[in-house]
C-alpha cells in the first residue's frame, strides 16, 4: 500500500508535459473560466491516480491508449463508492473526453473505448424561480428611497441588476466602471469571454446610478463597479450573506438565492410571452437545450395555479 502511494506520487515525464499542454489549451483556446478548469484539472489528476493503483504503476500515453471500456467503467465506479453525486460523476466523464480528445487532436494517443463511456443519468432539476413578489420584495423591499447607506444602495443595486437583467453574479460583480455606460444595454462578459448585450430596464439603471451617488469611492473606469466596505471587488459570499438575511426576513425559503434571481428573470420573461431564442441570447446561454428548463418551470406554477383555482381539484 506504501508502495502504491509512492508511485501515485510519479508521473512519468512525457504525461506531465502533455497535461500541461493540455490544461494551457482549455484556458486559451477554449477559454474555460478558472472554476471550470480547477474542476477538470481535479478530475484528471484523480484519473491518472486511480490508474496508478488500477494498474498498479504509474500510467503512460502509451498505456492511456491500451485502456479498455472495463477500466474506465471501473474508474466511474470508484467514484460512485467515495460518494460523487451523478452530476459531479458526469463531469468527471466530460473532463476525460476533453483529454483524450486532445491527445486524439495532436495525435499522442488514441483510445475508441472512450467514445463507449456514457455519463451516469442525472434528475432534471428545475430552477427555482421567486415569484413576482417575492422578487420585487427582495430587490426593493429593503429600500425606500430615503436610506442613505450606500451598502443597502450597493446590496439593492447588485441583487436588481441579477433579476432585472438576469446576471450570473459573476458576471455583475465582474463589471468595471468602463462598462456602466448609462444607456439602454449593459455588455456583459458571460463564460468562455463571450459577450453579449443585455437592455437595462429603468428601476435597474435607478439603483445602480443611486448606488453610485452615494458611495464613497469615486468609480474608476478599469476599477470595480461593485465595492466591498474595504475598496476591494465585492465578493460573490458577501452577496449571497446578503440573500441569506433577506429572505430569513421575508420569510423565504432556502432555495431563493443570487443565482434563483436569474431563474426568476427568465421564467417570468417566459410567462409573459417571451420565446426561448430571445431568453436563450439575454442569459448568454451556448445552448437551446439549457435555457428549455425554463419551459419545465412555467408549467409547475402553472399547474400550482390550476390545482389552487379548479373547481374539480
Amino acid at each position: 500500500m506504501v508502495l502504491r502511494t509512492l508511485m501515485s506520487q510519479v508521473r512519468p515525464k512525457k504525461l506531465t508535459d502533455t497535461v500541461m499542454a493540455w490544461h494551457a489549451y482549455l484556458a486559451s483556446e477554449r477559454r474555460m473560466s478558472p472554476h471550470t478548469l480547477a474542476a477538470y484539472q481535479r478530475d484528471l489528476d484523480s484519473f491518472i491516480a486511480f490508474l496508478t493503483d488500477h494498474l498498479e504503476a504509474p500510467p503512460t500515453l502509451a498505456g492511456l491508449e491500451s485502456l479498455k471500456i472495463t477500466d474506465l467503467r471501473a474508474y466511474l465506479a470508484s467514484q460512485h463508492r467515495a460518494g460523487l453525486s451523478a452530476k459531479s460523476r458526469a463531469r468527471h466523464v466530460s473532463s476525460l473526453r476533453s483529454f483524450f480528445k486532445y491527445l486524439e487532436r495532436n495525435e499522442l494517443a488514441s483510445n475508441a473505448a472512450i467514445h463507449a463511456l456514457r455519463a451516469p443519468k442525472q434528475p432534471q432539476s428545475v430552477p427555482k424561480a421567486l415569484n413576482a413578489r417575492e422578487a420585487a420584495e427582495v430587490t426593493g423591499g429593503f429600500n425606500d428611497g430615503q436610506n442613505e447607506n450606500w451598502v443597502v444602495a450597493r446590496d439593492v443595486a447588485v441583487l436588481t441588476l441579477l433579476y432585472g437583467a438576469g446576471l450570473r453574479i459573476a458576471e455583475a460583480l465582474s463589471l468595471n466602471g468602463a462598462d456602466w455606460t448609462r444607456q439602454d444595454v449593459i455588455r456583459v462578459t458571460g463564460k468562455r469571454n463571450k459577450e453579449r448585450l443585455v437592455p437595462l430596464l429603468e428601476p435597474v439603471r435607478q439603483a445602480v446610478d443611486r448606488y453610485l451617488q452615494l458611495r464613497p469611492l469615486p468609480l474608476e473606469t478599469q476599477g470595480p463597479l461593485f465595492v466591498g466596505v474595504r475598496g476591494g471587488r465585492l465578493s460573490p459570499r458577501t452577496v449571497q450573506k446578503v440573500m441569506e438575511r433577506w429572505r430569513s426576513a421575508c420569510g423565504l425559503p432556502n432555495t431563493a438565492t443570487p443565482h434563483a434571481l436569474r431563474h426568476s428573470f427568465a421564467t417570468h420573461l417566459l410567462g409573459n410571452g417571451a420565446d426561448l431564442r430571445t431568453i436563450q441570447e439575454l442569459l448568454g446561454h451556448a445552448s437551446l437545450s439549457t435555457t428549455q428548463r425554463y419551459t419545465d418551470v412555467d408549467t409547475t406554477q402553472l399547474l400550482k395555479i390550476y390545482d389552487k383555482s379548479h373547481p374539480r381539484a
